[in-house]
């Protein structure tokens, strides 16, 4: 990650957008390339419609290979390569000079002979100042010891001193002699362990100011003191240890090109807390107009600062500006603009005012209290901090500085600038200041083909295929749509984009279907086991169609809203068709194959249907209705028989999914030998399971002889499957038996 825009955007910016770094002359040397990256790069940190800014072509200026670009950099080292590199490149230019001219400092390093005042100094140019951490409370501290500060040679540390010729007692300092109009400071948060020979972090709290003087580390000179006032505008952070970890960086607006918003509180409001007001009851909580009025009217002067009116309005509704209003009113600076009539600001835009009714407002230019006021359309001089990290830029207060006086997490490297100097006027709010013409072409291009292809993905992925059903392909049967023709003729598919409204929609069926007359309904369809199935129709026209919850492959029913072949249709999750499964006795004919002995068919039924009204649709009145209870393992099913009460019950009140069996049961056929009821639970036994028969013998030989017949019951023995040559029906039980058997049985 680079930071060098960091610390000098706004001067190398405007130089190197002042320059004609393209001409031929300097394109054709190497070297040159690393200025002309970095103008590019500006360029498009400035302009370019995108998250983050490539860095790739200006490491590959440097001549780094993938794995250079991939390792570990220390952020000062590559501060001092990349001020290298361009000071070389910049040879023979105007810009010769320009990194020079704006971060060289020079330091005087002076030993004073205390015999005969002989001074004996060297001068040294830096880069950046390197200050220590360990031991330090902070940066003024540290500059103390540097500059100002005496070592003293004596006793048998003494200096020899050129002049007396002589092993003399002298005096050693150092001191700032010139100091660049930005001055870059460098922490040593790392320091080597000599004890446990291995390297560490200084984590212990360092301050550094927002504002220093650095006369007092000067020599002295008749300058005024703006030549010495500095302020802080950038600040590198490292998250992590000594053997690796993460920078971002803190940046001071100066040229308000950012889009700067209230960062939300960290503080939230506690249950329990009693500063915190239950909302009022008079409050309109769903109108921030009306909030913000009412809490600005408590206030005794009719006016709060406003960092604070976000906290207040957390304090009496519970909830923050930005869950609450942000989504639909923007930031609350924004919303304030757009009541001029209801909202003043005053000290530069830090306070806002009420304006009561009924009373003459104060002038725009001073307040009733006599503070200058600034008009609300207009953005605020304050300058604004933003924490950059990587792709995330996120707004920050100066107070939040202080979090990275010490920890794992803290500042590396500072950035100051001359108080004195002034960014022009016209830099202000203005991205495009001094950027050459052709790089404004190149990214102009550049971001009509970012919204281009951001236009192709946005249609791509909010088309959806919507699947039309049309009623007149449809017919009523078993509480259910089934299809009347085949699928190609009566489901149409249509593309169409989520985002635009239902209205649209219904427009572009209509298109589809010159022939249709009178109301269109549009009713979100499904597909059940029973059959097609209508839910809620969309009857809000200005609705997108993403927020009516239709999605790709979703199904509409087209109709009229009321009835499908002239059967009323019942909607809604409420009447959702069920299949069922329905059982009764099978009547065995001569041919029929042996088998459970019950036939089933399925039927769609309406959820809402009572279990009372399906028995009166089938025509069994008094047919007993039994669901399924089939222990795991056992061969033979049991049937619990419904209660009359359940008779009042609904298919859904009842449980019964799709797929559920109900067994229909005339009260005649328990009186056989594949029923059995006991209490209210039927059991059905398969022919293939059948263990005895029930028989009616008549002596005479013929049924319904003279004599008295005779009813017995005989177990069932004999290959049920096999061919019916040897077996007699017998009508009392509806099974076959084994003639050899019933005789045998019958006689004993």
């Amino acid at each position: 990650m680079f930071f060098l825009h960091v610390s000098s955007a706004l001067c190398l910016r405007d130089w190197y957008f002042g320059q004609r770094l393209c001409s031929p002359v300097f394109v054709s040397l190497q070297v040159r390339v690393i200025p002309l990256e970095l103008q590019k790069l500006f360029a498009h940190l400035l302009l370019l419609d995108q998250l983050a800014a490539s860095t790739t072509d200006l490491t590959d200026s440097f001549g780094w290979s993938s794995n250079e670009e991939m390792s570990q950099q220390d952020v000062q080292e590559l501060n001092r390569i990349l001020f290298s590199a361009l000071e070389s490149s910049l040879v023979g230019t105007s810009g010769s000079d320009l990194i020079q001219r704006l971060y060289h400092g020079t330091v005087v390093n002076q030993i004073v002979c205390k015999e005969c005042g002989n001074v004996s100094e060297k001068q040294e140019d830096f880069l950046d100042l390197t200050v220590s951490v360990n031991g330090v409370s902070g940066l003024e501290e540290a500059l103390w010891n540097m500059y100002v500060e005496e070592e003293l040679f004596e006793g048998n540390n003494l200096y020899c001193c050129g002049l007396c010729n002589n092993l003399v007692r002298a005096a050693k300092s150092a001191k700032l002699r010139k100091l660049p109009p930005f001055l870059t400071v460098s922490l040593l948060r790392f320091s080597f362990d000599l004890t446990k020979c291995e390297r560490y972090k200084e984590m212990g709290r360092y301050t550094f100011p927002v504002r220093i003087n650095l006369r007092p580390f000067c020599e002295k000179a008749e300058r005024a003191d703006s030549e010495y006032e500095y302020e802080l505008f950038s600040v590198i952070i490292h998250k992590g240890g000594c053997y690796g970890g993460h920078y971002h960086v803190y940046v001071k607006d100066i040229d308000h090109l950012g889009n700067w918003e209230a960062p939300e509180e960290e503080a939230k409001p506690k249950l329990l807390n009693k500063d915190v007001k239950p909302p009022d009851s008079t409050l309109e909580r769903e109108d921030p107009l009306s909030v913000l009025k009412a809490i600005l009217s408590r206030e005794e002067s009719n006016c709060v600062l406003v960092d604070q009116l976000g906290q207040k309005l957390l304090d009496k509704i519970g909830v923050s500006w930005n869950k609450k209003f942000r989504k639909q009113y923007g930031p609350i600076g924004k919303f304030l603009q757009s009541h001029t009539d209801t909202f003043l600001l005053a000290s530069n835009g830090t306070r806002v005012h009420l304006k009561l009714a009924g009373s003459a407002a104060p002038e725009p230019s001073q307040s009733a209290d006599g503070e200058k006021m600034v008009d609300l359309s207009s953005p605020s001089d304050e300058h604004h901090w933003f924490d950059l990290n990587d792709s995330i830029v996120r707004p920050i207060r100066e107070k939040d500085i202080e979090k990275q006086f010490q920890g794992k997490e803290s500042a590396y490297m500072l950035f100051y600038r001359k108080l004195e100097l002034q960014r022009p006027a016209e830099a202000k709010e203005n991205p495009r200041y001094k950027v050459p013409v052709h790089l404004l072409q190149e990214i102009e291009e550049e971001n009509g083909k970012l919204t281009q292809t951001r236009l192709e993905f946005d249609a791509s992925s909010n088309t959806v295929e919507v699947r039309l059903h049309l009623a007149s392909h449809y017919r009523v049967e078993n509480g259910a749509l089934q299809l009347c023709s085949s699928p190609q003729e009566s489901v149409l598919q249509l593309p169409f984009d989520r985002r635009k409204t239902v209205g649209d929609f219904r427009l572009a069926v209509y298109q589809m279907q010159d022939q249709w007359e009178g109301d269109m309904a549009l009713t979100v369809a499904k597909s059940l086991p029973a059959g097609l199935h209508l839910y809620d129709m969309l009857l809000d026209d200005s609705q997108s169609l993403y927020s009516a919850g239709v999605s790709d492959r979703s199904d509409l029913f087209v109709w009229n809203g009321r009835e499908v072949g002239g059967v009323s249709i019942q909607t809604g999750e409420d009447w959702e068709p069920v299949l069922l499964t329905l059982l009764k006795p099978m009547e065995v004919v001569e041919d029929a194959a042996p088998g459970s002995g019950l036939c089933e068919s399925p039927r769609g039924v309406s959820a809402g249907t009572t279990l009372g009204a399906l028995r009166l649709a089938l025509g069994r009145e008094e047919a007993l209705l039994c669901q399924e209870e089939r222990a795991q393992g056992s061969p033979v099913s049991g049937w619990r028989v419904f209660p009359q009460d359940d008779m009042q019950k609904t298919i859904r009140e009842l449980a019964l999914r799709d797929g559920d069996s109900i067994l229909i049961l005339e009260p005649q056929a328990l009186d056989t030998s594949q029923f059995t009821m006991n209490g209210d639970v039927v059991t059905v036994t398969t022919p293939s399971e059948c263990r005895w028969l029930l028989v009616s013998y008549s002596p005479g030989g013929v049924a319904g002889g003279q004599e008295e017949g005779k009813t017995v019951q005989i177990p069932a023995t004999g290959n049920m499957q096999e061919s019916r040559r040897d077996s007699h029906y017998s009508h009392a039980t509806g099974q076959f038996q084994d003639i050899k058997t019933v005789h045998a049985a019958v006689r004993g």
